[in-house]
């Protein structure tokens, strides 16, 4: 897999249930330092809401993931907003969900759907976007072989993403994942070239 699919931006969703309202934030994220900074400043910035629970997952593989609660019955809150993350095939996002009570207990089945749909909510107003997974080569050569090297640039297509012209020329190029061992083979090919690991 070289490709996942992700949001490209803030996306809110709000619902309602026996006077308690759930307000849903969703947003693109790459670090768990980044989830973090967000569950503070959403915690700060809704002190007055009971509950501030959410859910992230991170990385193509969609290895890094977790859901927290925050004082709900355990498995009532994060899990369901976990889902859907999940049942959308997402990753590199993190759904805050926060919670002002209304005076009426919901019950545990009654919060996960709550939550569940201010979640669903949320990504129905996110516009997904696909990425691709891409990987970085660098390397270095000599300048009478830059001809050699800027036709594979131009056929291949990766993203240049440094370059310097010294005694030596060096270069990194980006390219989406599978596309990586093409790359490389016609690079090893340049006369002089050395990757630079």
């Amino acid at each position: 897999m070289d490709s996942y699919k992700t949001i490209s931006s803030l996306a809110e969703g709000t619902y309602t249930e026996k006077r308690s309202k759930f307000l849903a934030f969703a947003m693109p994220v790459t670090t768990v330092d980044e989830v973090k900074q967000y569950v503070a400043e959403y915690s700060k910035r809704y002190y007055d809401a009971r509950h501030c629970c959410y859910a992230y997952m991170l990385g193509h593989e969609r290895l890094d993931f977790r859901a927290n609660d925050n004082g709900e019955p355990s498995g009532t809150a994060g899990k369901p907003i976990l889902g859907q993350i999940n049942s959308n095939e997402l990753t590199n996002i993190l759904i805050i969900v926060v919670r002002y009570f209304g005076g009426i207990k919901l019950g545990t089945s009654g919060l996960i759907v709550a939550y569940k749909a201010a979640a669903a909510e949320a990504l129905a107003n996110a516009e997904v976007i696909e990425k691709t997974v891409d990987e970085d080569v660098s390397f270095i050569f000599e300048y009478p072989f830059m001809n050699d090297v800027m036709r594979i640039v131009k056929e291949e297509e990766p993203q240049i993403v440094t370059q310097g012209y010294d005694m030596d020329c060096t270069m990194t190029l980006r390219i989406r994942k599978d596309s990586m061992p093409k790359l490389r083979a016609r690079l090893e090919k340049v006369e002089t070239l050395r990757f630079d690991e």
